[in-house]
């Protein structure tokens, strides 16, 4: 059973940053394009950045592009996901997705993806 499995949230101050890490289980991961997104209180689920199978091509939602960078290491089945000069507004749920088709297949709205993971929880106090 494949399995995305996030970590590195928690409480951070405004200005400060985080990295997200998802570890993933699936056998080729290098098939997949993997997606950032996140849900804050009473708000429906954001995207927030993707990236290629390959890593080489990289689109961020205007909302976060020039704070988070999103990279992913396929020798070690991990996609991250780097945000810096965090705002009270960032705080939210963090999940990572995995799909099979085209990167930009995050950006659709639909959340019809492979695999989700869990979420992690991103607390910015200002």
């Amino acid at each position: 059973q494949v399995q995305l499995v996030e970590s590195g949230g928690g409480v951070v101050q405004a200005g400060g940053s985080l990295t997200l890490s998802c570890a993933a289980s699936m056998h080729v991961f290098s098939d997949y394009a993997m997606g950032w997104f996140r849900q804050a209180p009473g708000k429906g689920r954001e995207f927030l950045a993707a990236i290629s199978q390959n890593g080489g091509t990289t689109y961020y939602s205007n909302s976060v592009k020039g704070r988070f960078i999103i990279s992913r290491n396929n020798a070690e089945n991990a996609a991250y996901l780097r945000m810096n000069n965090l705002k009270s507004e960032d705080t939210a749920v963090y999940y990572c997705a995995a799909d099979s088709g085209h990167f930009l297949r995050f950006t659709t709205g639909k959340h019809e993806h492979d695999y989700w993971g869990q979420g992690t929880q991103v607390t910015v106090s200002s």
